[in-house]
């Protein structure tokens, strides 16, 4: 049986995202004044604002990002209907990426891919090191804290309060990053995340220490990063975001050794479709069955 919820896609209507709709017994309308949910995969929120404006029924709006840090300036999200985002939905590809980088910046790989001739042997296991996640209690983090558990890490969890160590015992953010070898940030950007790893965070880091960000580029201050890399402050940095993204040609952060940029590829549009498809399809089967939806936007929080 149809639940005949009425849903306008935008601002393009791919035939994927049309499957993912109708696989939840919905209906695909083009005119907005019919739509009761939007699935939104886009950037534009000037756009989209303009349209929920000729769409009073419409009281769901499913994003298609998992970040949602550049749409929570915009003061949509307390327009009264219920925003769910992508979050959670591309966590395994993003993790899995985190691992890689980790990885590849340990056993030294963007030194060794640059050489032209033979260096001598170098490189750190990952295993039985003290690994500290930021954002621990995102999809991402959780993720990536099952990916790593092979190597037998003391992990440090980096929560929204509160930085727990094995036995949940409460460390503060500066002594977990002075005990971390390896700093993997998987947490929102909001007002408090923003330059979380300042100049002063840095100076608190072992020198063997290395960060890895598959958050957001603004979690750093890309300057303070800039200078812990040159003076070996930090051993490395492996990034799949930065700031600013993209990241200019000719930054200093190009030519640094001991850095790794990936562009903002975690999360491919090969690995993307077939998930945010799964969300879109189970977010508006929960709607019509009046269920709570995965990934709801907490208008408080920003994400």
């Amino acid at each position: 049986m149809s639940t005949g919820t009425r849903v306008l896609i935008g601002p393009d209507a791919s035939p994927w995202l049309r499957e993912a709709v109708l696989a939840a017994d919905a209906i695909v309308v083009d005119d907005p004044q019919l739509a009761q949910a939007v699935v939104w995969r886009g950037s534009d929120h000037e756009r989209l604002a303009r349209l929920l404006d000729e769409a009073p029924n419409a009281a769901l709006v499913q994003l298609g990002a998992a970040g949602t840090d550049a749409w929570a300036p915009t003061g949509l999200f307390d327009d009264g209907r219920i925003w769910a985002s992508a979050k959670g939905a591309y966590s395994e590809v993003v993790a899995e990426h985190a691992l890689a980088l980790t990885l590849a910046l340990l056993r030294e790989l963007p030194r060794f891919v640059r050489a032209d001739g033979w260096l001598p042997q170098a490189g750190t296991s990952l295993f039985e090191r003290t690994v500290l996640v930021l954002g621990a209690d995102g999809g991402i983090g959780r993720e990536f804290i099952r990916l790593v558990a092979p190597f037998r890490p003391r992990v440090l969890r980096g929560l929204r309060h509160a930085v727990l160590d094995e036995d949940d015992r409460t460390l503060p953010l500066d002594e977990a990053l002075a005990e971390a070898d390896v700093v993997v940030l998987a947490t929102p950007l909001t007002e408090r995340t923003r330059g979380l790893l300042d100049a002063r965070r840095f100076a608190s880091m072992r020198p063997t220490s290395i960060v890895i960000n598959v958050a957001r580029g603004g979690v750093i201050d890309t300057d303070a990063l800039v200078e812990a890399l040159s003076t070996g402050r930090i051993a490395g940095a492996a990034l799949d975001v930065t700031d600013p993204e993209p990241l200019p040609g000719g930054h200093p952060l190009w030519s640094a050794e001991n850095c790794l940029i990936t562009p903002h590829t975690a999360n491919t549009l090969e690995m993307l479709e077939p998930r945010l498809a799964q969300r879109i399809t189970e977010n508006l089967r929960r709607f019509a069955s009046d269920l709570p939806l995965i990934g709801v936007v907490d208008a408080a929080k920003g994400y």
